[in-house]
C-alpha cells in the first residue's frame, strides 16, 4: 500500500512560522532603512531630491578689505580668473580644424577661394598653417603666458576628461589674451572662470599682524583669521526650479539670495608707524645679527590702542609661502632632500608667527618695574630712606652665589640708585621683602598668568611659578627678571599698568568694523581688566623711571625736550639656548602723564658685537621715539638746562658781512671770513644746517673762492671732549645725538660722515652718543 506525501500539521506549522519570520524580517529592514533614509539622513536624500527638482547657482561674496587707521589699504580682493581646457572638446577641434585648413587650401588649389577683410585690412575667418602647428604654438603661447611648463599644457591637451585648470590667478589682461589666442579661430575649448585674488599693497609691512588667506579665501593667522567671520561675508545663490528632464523652468520659478559682501576693517594700526618700527628693527636686527628675530610694540599707555606691532624678518604677504629670513635661507640651501623640506615647513611656521604675541622670552631687569611697583604699593620700600647694600653677589643656602651685573658691588645704596643701577642683588631684597604669597598675587594680578585678550589668534602666555612650587632661590631669580617668561605683549601690558595710574588694560588692533553700507557694526573701545596698584603708587614707579633716563644707562634714549622714562634689560634665554641672551627695553612719555608705551626686543643678538639691552635695544627706541613723537605731534619741551645747549639752525647769511656778524653774535656761534670781498656770497654749514652751541660758520666774501674742503676724522668710540677736539681741528661742526654728552661715561657710537670722506669746512657730522656702562 503506497504512503501517500502529505504534510503533518506540524510541518505546516513550522513552514508558516518561518514563513511570518521571513516576513517580518523583511519589513523590519524595509521599516529601518525607510527610517535611516526619511530620518538619520533625511537632509542627504533632501538635498538629493533638491538637487533633482532645484537648480542652483553660486553668488560669492566679496571678502571685506582691511585698513590702517587712517584708511590706507593693508589688504584687498579684487577680480582673478581661473584658466581651464576642456580635453576632449580641444581634440575634437583640432580635427575640425584640420578639415577646415585643408578644405580651405582645396578651394584655393581649385581657384575658388576669394578671402574677405574687414575694414581694417584683417582677414575675416583666418586659418593657421594646419591644426599642428597651431597646436604647438598654443603650447607655448599658454606656457609663456600662464607661467607654466610646455609638458603641463600638452598634457592637458591631451587628456581624456573634460576639465583640465591650466592656471589660478590669472590676471584679466593675460586671461582676455588667452582667450582671444583661442577665440581668433573661433575655438570655445578654452575658457576661463571668475575668482577672486588677496592683494596686499604693502607687502611684508605688519606681516604678522595682518595675515593672509588660503587658496579657498579662507583667513589664515592675524587679523584674516581672527576677523574672518566678518571679512568673509555671507555666500548668495539663485535656486531655479527644473522640469522632469532636468531643464531650468522660466524665471518666474527661480529666486535669488543675494550675496552679503564681507565687512571691512580698520585698524588702530598707522602705517608711517609702523614702517618707522621695521625700519628700525631692520637696522639693530643687522648691525647686531640677531638670531632668533626682533620685536617692537608701540601702544597707546591709556586705552590699550596698539599704533605699530612688528617683527623682523618679516614676510611678504603675496607670497607667504616663500622663506624670507636670510638665516633660514642659508641653513635650507646646507639640506637637501626630505631634511630641506623639513626645515622649509618649519620656516615658514617660524615666519607666520607673531613674535609680539605668541612667543616667551625672559624679561629680565625690565621686571624690576612690576617687582618695584609690587613692594611701593605694599609699603616695603621706604623711597627717601632705604638702604640697600650690594657687594657684588648673594648667596641663598643651598645654592651657588648669585651676581649682580657688577660683580665688585654697588655698596649701600637708595632704592632710586639701585633701580639706576639696575642692582641684582637689590631687588633679591626686595623680593624677599615681598615673600612668594605676595609676589605670586603680584604676578597674577599684572596679568602675567594669563593671555591679555589681545584680537589677535594664537596669543601665547608665559610660564612663572605656582606659591607652592616656588623656592627662596626662585623668588631670588624671579624678583630681577630670570625666573619667570613672559611674551612682549605681557610685558608691556603689565608695565603699562605699573605707570598709567594701575590700569590693567586689554590691548586691541582692531578700531572699528564697518558693513558695505557704511554702518558701524563693532568698535572696540578702552577695557579695564583691573585696577593693580594705586594712582599714587604708579605717579611713584613713573617718577622713579624717568630718573633712570636721566642717571644712568637707561640716557640712551634721552631726546631733548622730551620727558621720558625707561627701563632695559638684559636676560639669559635659559628656556630656550642657554648661553644666549635678550636683549629689551620698555619706555614711555611723557612722564608726568604717559601717553606712549614702547617695547624693543632683540632676541639673541651676536654677543661679540654687543647684548645688553643698553647697547643693543635703547638706541633703537630712541631712533623709533625720534621719528614717531613729532609725527603724532608731541613737540618738545625744553627745560632751563636743554634750551642752554640746544643746537642752532643756520641762517641765510649772504649780504652784508656785519649783519652776518650780528646774527651770529646773538645765535651764540663762532664764525670764520674766508677772502677781502666787502660781502658774503657763500656759507658753510649751508642755510638750515644745525650746529652745536659755540659751532663755527665759515664765510665766503670772494665769488671765485666759495669752498674749502677737509677730511672727516674717525670719532667713533672716544668721549665727547675727544670729539670735539677732532672736530674743531678739521673745521667741522658736529650735534650731537643720544646720551647727553655732559656724561662722563659718553663715548661716539657713529657718526654719519664715514672717517676719511672729504666735505667742505664746516660740514656738520651728526654724532650718536651712547653710555658705555652696562647697567642691565
Amino acid at each position: 500500500m503506497a504512503v501517500k506525501n502529505v504534510p503533518v500539521k506540524k510541518m505546516k506549522f513550522r513552514v508558516k512560522v518561518v514563513m511570518i519570520l521571513v516576513f517580518f524580517l523583511l519589513f523590519l529592514a524595509v521599516a529601518v532603512n525607510f527610517f535611516h533614509i526619511s530620518v538619520i539622513e533625511n537632509e542627504k536624500y533632501q538635498a538629493m531630491a533638491n538637487d533633482q527638482h532645484f537648480g542652483s547657482i553660486l553668488i560669492s561674496a566679496h571678502r571685506g578689505s582691511i585698513y590702517d587707521s587712517k584708511g590706507s589699504t593693508l589688504a584687498k580682493s579684487a577680480s582673478v580668473y581661473q584658466v581651464f581646457l576642456d580635453p576632449n572638446q580641444f581634440q575634437k577641434e583640432m580635427k575640425a580644424l584640420q578639415t577646415s585648413i585643408d578644405n580651405r587650401n582645396k578651394k584655393k588649389l581649385d581657384g575658388d577661394y576669394k578671402a574677405e577683410y574687414d575694414e581694417d585690412g584683417n582677414e575675416l575667418n583666418p586659418l593657421p598653417e594646419s591644426a599642428d602647428i597651431f597646436r604647438a604654438d598654443a603650447v607655448n603661447f599658454l606656457s609663456e603666458k600662464l607661467g607654466i611648463t610646455t609638458e603641463t599644457v600638452s598634457d592637458a591637451m591631451e587628456a581624456d576628461n573634460q576639465y583640465s585648470i591650466l592656471q589660478d590667478k590669472v590676471e584679466k589682461p593675460i586671461a582676455d589674451e588667452v582667450l582671444a589666442f583661442f577665440n581668433k579661430y573661433g575655438l570655445i575649448s578654452l575658457n576661463v572662470e571668475e575668482d577672486t585674488k588677496r592683494y596686499y599693497p604693502h607687502n611684508e609691512l605688519a606681516a604678522s599682524v595682518i595675515g593672509f588667506t588660503s587658496a579657498d579665501g579662507e583667513g589664515m593667522y592675524g587679523i584674516e583669521a581672527y576677523y574672518d567671520d566678518y571679512l568673509s561675508g555671507v555666500n548668495g545663490r539663485t535656486i531655479s526650479a527644473k522640469d522632469s528632464n532636468g531643464n531650468e523652468l522660466p524665471y518666474r520659478y527661480s529666486k535669488t539670495y543675494s550675496a552679503k559682501n564681507g565687512d571691512d576693517v580698520y585698524l588702530t594700526i598707522d602705517t608711517d608707524i609702523q614702517y618707522t618700527l621695521e625700519k628700525h628693527l631692520e637696522e639693530m636686527v643687522t648691525e647686531f645679527e640677531v638670531k632668533n628675530r626682533a620685536c617692537a610694540i608701540l601702544m597707546n599707555a591709556k586705552t590699550g590702542a596698539i599704533y605699530g606691532m612688528a617683527t623682523n624678518p618679516s614676510f611678504d604677504l603675496n607670497y607667504p609661502y616663500s622663506v624670507a629670513d636670510p638665516l633660514a635661507i642659508q641653513r635650507i640651501s646646507q639640506l637637501t632632500g626630505d631634511e630641506a623640506k623639513r626645515a622649509t615647513a618649519n620656516a615658514r611656521e617660524a615666519q607666520w608667527k607673531n613674535k609680539c604675541i605668541t612667543e616667551i622670552y625672559e624679561p629680565g631687569s625690565v621686571f624690576k618695574v612690576i617687582t618695584s611697583s609690587a613692594a611701593i604699593e605694599e609699603n616695603l620700600i621706604d623711597l627717601e630712606n632705604d638702604s640697600f647694600y650690594c657687594s657684588g653677589s648673594v648667596t641663598i643656602p643651598g645654592a651657588a652665589p648669585i651676581h649682580c651685573h657688577d660683580w665688585n658691588g654697588h655698596g649701600a645704596q637708595s632704592f632710586q640708585r639701585a633701580l639706576t643701577n639696575s642692582c641684582n642683588p637689590a631687588f633679591m631684597e626686595i623680593g624677599s621683602r615681598l615673600g612668594i604669597e605676595k609676589f605670586c598675587y603680584y604676578y597674577g594680578a599684572f596679568g602675567l598668568k594669563e593671555r591679555t585678550g589681545i584680537d589677535l589668534p594664537a596669543e601665547g602666555v608665559g610660564i612663572g611659578f605656582e606659591a607652592e612650587d616656588m623656592s627662596e632661590v626662585d623668588l631670588a631669580v624671579s624678583a630681577f627678571g630670570q625666573g619667570d617668561t613672559l611674551t612682549p605683549i605681557e610685558m608691556i601690558t603689565s608695565y603699562c599698568a605699573a605707570i598709567n595710574g594701575g590700569y590693567l588694560l586689554q590691548p586691541y588692533v582692531v578700531d572699528k568694523i564697518v558693513d558695505e553700507d557704511g554702518n558701524v557694526v563693532f568698535r572696540n573701545e578702552r577695557t579695564v581688566r583691573r585696577q593693580v596698584i594705586s594712582e599714587d603708587t604708579s605717579k611713584k614707579v613713573r617718577t622713579a623711571l624717568g630718573n633712570v633716563v636721566t642717571g644712568s644707562n637707561g640716557g640712551n634714549v634721552s631726546i631733548k625736550g622730551y620727558s621720558i622714562g625707561g627701563k632695559s634689560g638684559t636676560s639669559e634665554r635659559l628656556s630656550l639656548d642657554p648661553g644666549e641672551y635678550g636683549a629689551s627695553y620698555v619706555c614711555f612719555t611723557p612722564v608726568e602723564d604717559p601717553e606712549i608705551i614702547l617695547l624693543v626686543l632683540a632676541d639673541m643678538p651676536n654677543e661679540n658685537i654687543g647684548y645688553y639691552g643698553s647697547v643693543v635695544a635703547v638706541p633703537t627706541a630712541r631712533h623709533i621715539f625720534e621719528d614717531v613723537l613729532p609725527y603724532l605731534g608731541y613737540y618738545p619741551e625744553y627745560t632751563d638746562e636743554e634750551v642752554e645747549d640746544l643746537d642752532v639752525k643756520i641762517p641765510l647769511l649772504e649780504g652784508s658781512i656785519s649783519d652776518a656778524k650780528t646774527t651770529l653774535d646773538g645765535l651764540g656761534v663762532n664764525y670764520e671770513i674766508i677772502g677781502n670781498g666787502i660781502e658774503v656770497v657763500a656759507q658753510s654749514p649751508q642755510t638750515g644746517s644745525s650746529v652745536a652751541k659755540g659751532g663755527c660758520v665759515y664765510l665766503y666774501t670772494e665769488k671765485g673762492n666759495t669752498v674749502e674742503y677737509t677730511v672727516v676724522p674717525d670719532v667713533l668710540y672716544v668721549s665727547p671732549e675727544v670729539a670735539n677736539e677732532s672736530i674743531v681741528y678739521c673745521k667741522l661742526n658736529y650735534v650731537a645725538k643720544g646720551a647727553s654728552v655732559k656724561r662722563s661715561n659718553a663715548v661716539v657710537n657713529s657718526q654719519s660722515i664715514p672717517a676719511g670722506t672729504q666735505v667742505p669746512v664746516g660740514t656738520t657730522v651728526e654724532l650718536e652718543f651712547i653710555v658705555n656702562a652696562n647697567q642691565d
